[in-house]
């Protein structure tokens, strides 16, 4: 079957239906292809049904947190009363012990064993006396050079060697400049020792956050985008595209056809450009999610808890109603287990109960035993969660991205289209921006949407809130 439009947006993500309601606000005609069943990608709600009981659970751990605020008064609109204020709380949990996160001197020196203290603060001396000097080769030099090799080898490297599946030193340093909260011990030892008026960076503590989960957020965009004379497709995976040299001509899926004098595209950069013909060598690292529904209160008073230990299976344990009382039924509670894997490996197809006992057994190391409190559990994967920043990753994005803006009417957009490690207000915007685009703005180009906000330092902590 045959469909023509002026814009056709490949993905049903908040990008795509963010650049979707400002195209057809200004009179074009747009159909969005979305190839699951229902839109929202990675900001989709799962729900853990049991009896009259439900558990909701994100596809991660996503707030809405922005220095935008048309931004913020369009999340309003879209949301009203269903959007609440929430609190962040989060701690590191090490080899048995409780830390605050982000790390700070005052809570090392608190609780940290005397191995570390005296590791951590040879290592503070050092950069004071500038005998370390930043390094920004690695991911592993960038931290041990503004924090220590201490605090990498006990917090920093076991974490993200899990986290990412490929050793520290092999990847790349852009991810740490931007997710890394204190600017490095030295500023930290200064401002508790001296009283230095610099204040630190440090991670939002208040946002915003959907009442009954982030998946509210994409589905009330799709009405609104539909009320407003937009199509949406779901179930309709593009397969293959026709194209010439500078021009996609039209876009497949198993049961349609598509034209369009213009696309945008939110699909993951690497697969895109492998249909336009250029292997890009962009690789994803994948999640599964494990979600555990508890007859019990409370599980912890944090949001989520860091679990820098390499040898056990997640990197972070969520509890959903930290951040919403409406994600867990009254009186019960429910933590969700973030587990690294990439896609089609043991952890991807591990089976549910397998998976639920490797949890259990670790969960116990870390003081939590639930066995005996489980009400429900179930599982789901996204394959593409984290952009597998390493060394070379630079070079190989910008290839496929000169390959791609050699597509005259093809703009990317969104987390995984543009390969970037964004927070979701972030993503937003570059949607936004390639809808404005096409509506003539001037201003804008293909290389702002790929490096919008790419500034050197921890976004998050500029907020309206």
């Amino acid at each position: 079957m045959q469909n023509s439009s002026d814009v056709l947006i490949i993905g049903g993500g908040v990008a795509g239906l963010m650049a979707g309601i400002e195209l057809v606000k200004n009179g074009k005609s747009v159909i969005l292809l979305e190839k699951e069943s229902v839109v929202g990608g990675q900001c989709k709600t799962e729900v853990l049904s049991n009896g009259d009981d439900e558990f909701r659970f994100d596809y991660g751990g996503h707030r809405f947190i922005t220095n935008n605020e048309e931004l913020l008064e369009f999340v309003e609109k879209m949301l009203a009363q269903d959007l609440i204020v929430s609190q962040r709380s989060s701690v590191i949990l090490h080899q048995n012990k409780v830390y605050e996160y982000p790390l700070n001197l005052k809570n090392l020196l608190k609780v940290a064993p005397k191995k570390l203290l005296i590791g951590a603060t040879f290592d503070t001396l050092k950069i004071i006396l500038k005998l370390t000097r930043p390094d920004n080769s690695n991911f592993k030099t960038w931290i041990s050079s503004r924090f220590g090799r201490t605090l990498y080898n006990n917090f920093f490297g076991p974490y993200t060697h899990k986290l990412w599946g490929i050793k520290p030193d092999k990847l790349s340093a852009d991810w740490a400049g931007q997710r890394i909260s204190l600017l490095d011990l030295k500023d930290v030892a200064k401002k508790l020792l001296f009283k230095s008026s610099k204040t630190a960076r440090t991670y939002a503590k208040s946002y915003r956050y959907p009442k009954y989960g982030f998946g509210q957020l994409p589905l009330n965009m799709a009405k609104e985008f539909e009320r407003l004379g937009g199509k949406i497709f779901t179930n309709s995976e593009v397969t293959d595209l026709t194209y010439t040299y500078n021009n996609i001509q039209s876009v497949h899926s198993d049961d349609n056809t598509f034209e369009a004098k213009e696309i945008i595209s939110t699909m993951p950069l690497n697969e895109m450009s492998a249909k336009l013909g250029f292997e890009s060598g962009l690789k994803f690292r994948s999640l599964r999610f494990l979600c555990i529904g508890l007859d019990i209160e409370d599980f912890s008073s944090h949001t989520w808890q860091y679990v820098s230990d390499f040898d056990l299976l997640p990197t972070r344990i969520q509890e959903p109603k930290r951040r919403s009382s409406f994600m867990s039924p009254k009186g019960k509670s429910s933590i969700m287990l973030e587990i690294p894997c990439n896609k089609d490996d043991h952890i991807w197809h591990m089976d549910e109960r397998v998976l639920l006992e490797k949890a259990l057994v670790d969960l116990k190391k870390l003081n939590f035993d639930i066995k005996e409190n489980i009400i429900d559990v179930m599982s789901f994967t996204t394959e593409h969660a984290y952009t597998l920043m390493d060394v070379e990753y630079n070079d190989k994005r910008d290839a496929t991205i000169e390959h791609l803006n050699s597509f005259e009417n093809l703009s990317m957009a969104g987390r995984q289209g543009t390969y970037r490690y964004i927070f979701l207000d972030t993503a937003m915007e570059t949607g936004l921006m390639a809808a404005k685009k096409l509506l003539g703005e001037k201003d804008i180009t293909k290389s702002n949407i790929f490096n919008h906000r790419n500034e050197k330092t921890v976004i998050e902590t500029k907020s309206v809130i």
